[in-house]
């Protein structure tokens, strides 16, 4: 099953689906935001850069499937934006389901210096919400739990991924 993974890996067409899925709930945060009218908490759109961050790692690896560096940037970039995102789903999961006064988060965003994103692409990581308000649930699940799902599901696939570029021959980091 490993060398099978492998052999996708080494493919473009996976890893422009890894970014194609990211894009797609780019999309539909865009749609929730300006056509469902809900508003982005601080914990949402940092939840969308973690989104943004899994769509270019697609985009990486899709440039050249073949060399292994490359590859292992992406699986890097991968699995820091889907546990980064994975760890705020959880966070604002908690804030939405248990509700206190140190339970909260802030009202504006706080991106770096060097990535003033809110800044830059307001439309897309302005902040306008509120993290405890729970403004959509789909099958009783709320955005950020929903998001943990979707977390879940892309680290699921991330160490399918990572295990298999250890299956079979010798590897140079170069090109397989």
């Amino acid at each position: 099953m490993l060398k099978f993974f492998n052999r996708l890996s080494n493919n473009r067409s996976p890893w422009i689906l890894l970014a194609l899925t990211a894009l797609g709930l780019e999309l539909a945060a865009l749609y929730f935001q300006y056509e469902l009218k809900l508003d982005p908490c601080v914990l949402c759109v940092y939840e969308r850069t973690a989104v943004m961050g899994i769509l270019f790692s697609g985009l990486i690896a899709a440039l050249a499937p073949g060399l292994m560096l490359l590859r292992m940037l992406a699986i890097l970039i991968w699995a820091g934006s889907a546990g980064w995102g994975l760890q705020l789903a959880l966070k604002h999961t908690g804030i939405q389901l248990f509700p206190s006064l140190s339970n909260t988060c802030d009202f504006a965003a706080n991106y770096p210096d060097w990535a003033k994103l809110d800044e830059w692409i307001p439309w897309l990581f302005q902040p306008t919400g509120f993290c405890d308000e729970i403004q959509w649930r789909f099958f009783g699940y709320t955005m950020p739990q929903t998001m943990i799902g979707i977390y879940a599901l892309y680290l699921l696939a991330l160490l399918l991924v990572l295990l298999s570029q250890f299956a079979g021959k010798e590897r140079s980091i170069f090109r397989d």
